[in-house]
C-alpha cells in the first residue's frame, strides 16, 4: 500500500507544477529563442546592414 498519509494540497501543487513544466516546454518549442539567441541575430543583422551601407556608392 502507500507509505503513510499524503497531503493533498502537496499533491495538487506538485500537479499544478508539472502542468506549467508541459505547457512552458511546449511554448519553447513552439516558439522558441532564448533571449540571448534573439540578440545575437540582432547584432549580426545590425553589422550586415552597417557593412551594406559602407559599401554603398554615392550618387551625384
Amino acid at each position: 500500500m502507500s507509505e503513510g498519509p499524503i497531503n493533498l494540497n502537496r499533491a495538487r501543487k506538485q500537479m499544478a507544477r508539472a502542468a506549467k513544466k508541459t505547457r512552458a516546454d511546449e511554448n519553447a518549442a513552439r516558439f522558441g529563442r532564448t533571449r540571448a539567441q534573439k540578440v545575437l541575430e540582432e547584432a549580426e543583422a545590425a553589422k550586415a546592414r552597417r557593412i551594406l551601407d559602407l559599401h554603398r556608392r554615392e550618387e551625384e
